[in-house]
């Protein structure tokens, strides 16, 4: 016999937001260690290992738009709310701003989408100095990114969900 879910607890988080978590986890863990054996080396041993900068750099990158697209559908980003809290008591004005703001993210999302595209077009000949990687590997989280939150965004705006305000603060 199971029991019916508390509906006090807060949702679980799904399949795609817990393997967000989980590389970026990866990639802070790595680079902790990486960062930690490098400073053990060059302050304790007078050498270190050249390639923990560029790996580094390459997975906080990563870890950065990996954070920011599993941010977006939950309302984690940084919002100004005092316009949608006061228009939040008009229906008709409230889902009008809510279209616009939706409109906007998808703007933007398409214009650093197109950027991070040419940047990776530009990197794919071109390789970092000391790990050989392709540079093109540096943007592609940029572009990923951005086609995620203008997919969410446009199914929010097509599904016409409503803002979420309710995310610790009333109006800020």
């Amino acid at each position: 016999m199971t029991t019916p879910p508390d509906p006090s607890a807060p949702p679980r988080p799904g399949k795609l937001t817990r393997i967000a978590e989980a590389l970026m986890a990866a990639c802070l863990g790595v680079m902790a260690v990486a960062v930690f054996v490098n400073v053990v080396l060059r302050y304790g041993f007078g050498s270190g290992v050249v390639a923990s900068e560029e790996l580094s750099r390459l997975l906080f990158v990563w870890m950065v738009f990996i954070g920011a697209a599993a941010a977006y559908p939950k309302g984690e980003h940084m919002a100004f709310t005092t316009l949608a809290g006061l228009l939040a008591k008009r229906p008709v004005a409230f889902g009008v701003l809510t279209a616009a703001i939706r409109l906007l993210v998808i703007a933007a999302c398409a214009m650093l989408a197109w950027g991070a595209w040419a940047q990776v077009v530009v990197g794919v000949d071109s390789h970092s100095v000391v790990l050989g990687y392709s540079s093109a590997l540096l943007p592609l989280p940029a572009f990923l990114c951005a086609v995620a939150i203008g997919v969410m965004a446009l199914v929010e705006l097509i599904q016409r969900t409503p803002l979420d305000l309710g995310h610790g603060a009333e109006l800020e």
